[in-house]
């Protein structure tokens, strides 16, 4: 993977983690989440 396809997807992965973490634990229940699991689900592939 190139260099420039790492860091788009990072940024992505960084921008996806910030906005789960912002909604409240019933939200993220809606959606199958709970807070703990944010980064492994984002990074999952």
């Amino acid at each position: 993977m190139k260099i420039a396809e790492r860091l788009k997807r990072a940024i992505a992965e960084r921008r996806a983690i910030r906005e789960l973490s912002v909604l409240d634990d019933r939200s993220l229940n809606d959606i199958g989440l709970v807070r703990g699991n944010i980064h492994s689900a984002v990074r999952a592939r």
